[in-house]
């Protein structure tokens, strides 16, 4: 910077005749000088400094380096090498020279004998793979195309099927992102006549998937085009969350297993290609790179999951059809008979047969971020005892300005003590009845012949006071909560194994929620209990979860709850598309 203090107050500096925008620049600094209030010496200043030769200068090369006309270097000879060798063999005859002599023994270098070796090696482009002559075609031949591809470890990405009706071998699908694709002339519908000069028509699929899996190098495929209609279109842009496993070599139906992209649930897909609907065609997000892989479509994948509800002594089908899930008049579908006794026991209006029969396989998705003051509801679900409520009690108390729970309302009457508002919302049973029935509470229950729920409406007073609303609920509520107005973040507390379970629950002297009295810890039996209503809830509403934090210790819990509280404030996330659009 020396250079350019110096150059700051030059006696009598010219400015330049060769950058316009250089002159623009100064003639602008008269016209702001009436408009602005400035020190006139500011103003000399800047125009010393704009002309000064440095500054010219400067401009000059940052002009040439952000030029978009520049050319790309290219090698001045394809002989760097053998010009080294020859030039070496010179000097070796004229050893009395110090400047030849220092120059032979850097010619002679075998480093820099390597580097030109490679240096030619890129110039005449020698590593691409080189492809033999074609041969004649015979005349009359219908119209085709030769295609050649190098083969190499990687797939071909390009599926075959066999026409039934006239017995050739045609080009089933491409695969986005595979060498087929990328080649740009292998179609979906071409007809392959020949691999490698061995006609294929008549051939069943295998057999041609042998024959290339025999052929090492070069492949060459003689193909009829297909028709201009049947080219693939552009490449979608849906994104999927998957909600279930997939292993493509597991699966004895998938058109060729290589193919297919294994996928875990909870993923999120970039499905590419939908024409097919049985075999859809995507990638794992962020995975650009990628070659497109398959997986099953939404159709094929919901018959095969009605189809595992209908086996007998299946999992699911045990899960799903467990009595403790069916509800009785109205009580919770999801609570075995001895929980009955609870003071309060909430249930939105009864419908099992929407949770059992309900097959969502694929859910489209769409990045989304709270704007400013308006935060996504935590909403905690689980077994009882699994300590939801003490999670709920810690968050809100680190943070009572941020952090908030919805007031519930009730039938009952108000106490001489109580304030409106404050410990509940009171309301005539009458008006609750119909609040009810018009699905304004997400949840409801009724304890010594009075009502008691959580209503939309308690929800959207936190929302809207820009806090964090924090709900403990069933997961019946979830159907109602997942809505465009409230864009819940669900997180499915789940409990450890049984050993930890007894372990983490002795140490920290947790009593059990089944003890009216809470003078109790928690017997072997509860916790079994425990472990199997989250099971339940897990295979029936894990579609809902956004987050699955297990509860070994209570504390890490905590922790681990909050940065995710946070996290959700700040970064984007996947969310229901409809909820955007």
């Amino acid at each position: 910077m020396p250079a350019l203090a110096a150059s700051s107050t030059p006696s009598s500096p010219t400015p330049s005749k060769h950058d316009p925008g250089l002159q623009r620049l100064l003639a602008s600094l008269d016209q702001l000088q009436n408009k602005v209030d400035g020190k006139e010496d500011d103003l000399t200043f800047l125009k010393h400094l704009f002309q000064s030769q440095d500054i010219q200068a400067l401009l000059k090369i940052h002009s040439k380096v952000s030029s978009h006309d520049s050319i790309e270097p290219c090698p001045v000879a394809g002989n760097a090498s053998q010009t080294a060798y020859d030039l070496a063999d010179d000097l070796r005859n004229k050893p009395t020279n110090t400047d030849a002599k220092e120059l032979y023994h850097i010619l002679a270098n075998p480093f820099i004998r390597t580097l030109l070796e490679a240096h030619d090696t890129i110039a005449n482009k020698d590593f691409l793979p080189k492809l033999p002559d074609l041969t004649d075609l015979d005349e009359g031949e219908p119209s085709v195309k030769i295609v050649r591809l190098v083969k190499s470890n990687e797939p071909l990405g390009a599926t075959i099927k066999c026409d039934e009706e006239t017995g050739m071998i045609v080009i089933a699908r491409i695969m986005h992102g595979g060498a087929a694709d990328r080649s740009g002339v292998i179609h979906v519908g071409d007809e392959v006549h020949e691999v490698n000069g061995i006609p294929v028509r008549g051939k069943e699929p295998d057999d041609v998937v042998g024959i290339l899996a025999g052929i090492n190098g070069t492949i060459t495929f003689k193909l009829v085009p297909a028709d201009m209609e049947n080219r693939p279109c552009r490449e979608s842009q849906v994104r999927m969350r998957a909600h279930f496993d997939y292993d493509p070599m597991e699966d004895r139906i998938i058109p060729c297993k290589e193919a297919g992209l294994a996928f875990e649930k909870g993923d999120i897909l970039h499905i590419v290609n939908q024409e097919d609907p049985s075999w859809w065609q995507a990638r794992k997000e962020g995975d650009r790179n990628q070659r497109a892989g398959l997986i099953p479509g939404k159709q094929l994948q919901e018959r095969r999951e009605a189809l595992k509800r209908t086996i007998p002594g299946s999992p699911i089908l045990r899960e799903m059809g467990s009595p403790n899930l069916r509800g009785s008049g109205r009580g919770s579908s999801l609570r075995s008979s001895k929980r009955k006794t609870r003071k309060i026991m909430y249930h939105t209006k009864e419908n099992d047969e929407y949770d059992n029969e309900e097959i969502l396989v694929y859910e489209e998705v769409i990045k989304y971020k709270p704007p400013p003051g308006r935060y996504r509801p935590i909403v905690l679900i689980g077994a009882p005892g699994i300590g939801r409520n003490e999670l709920k009690r810690r968050l809100i108390a680190s943070d009572p300005s941020h952090f908030k729970a919805t007031i519930p309302h009730t039938s009952r009457p108000k106490k001489p003590t109580e304030v409106e508002s404050k410990e509940y919302h009171f309301l005539s049973r009458q008006q609750m009845e119909a609040d009810i029935q018009n699905n304004k509470f997400i949840e409801h229950g009724e304890y010594k012949g009075n009502l008691y729920g959580t209503s939309l409406d308690s929800i959207y007073d936190v929302v809207n006071a820009a806090k964090v609303c924090i709900l403990n609920v069933h997961p019946q509520a979830l159907k109602m909560l997942k809505i465009s107005d409230v864009k819940p973040y669900v997180v499915f507390v789940k409990p450890p194994s049984l050993e930890r379970l007894r372990v983490t629950r002795l140490l920290s002297n947790a009593k059990s929620t089944l003890d009216a009295t809470l003078t109790r810890t928690f017997t072997d039996e509860e916790l079994q209990e425990m472990l199997a209503t989250s099971q339940r809830i897990e295979s029936v509403y894990s579609h809902y979860f956004d987050y699955v934090l297990v509860n070994d210790d209570l504390q890490v819990a905590y922790s681990e709850l909050r940065v995710i509280a946070y996290k959700i404030e700040n970064e984007p996330q996947w969310v229901p598309s409809f909820w955007v659009r």
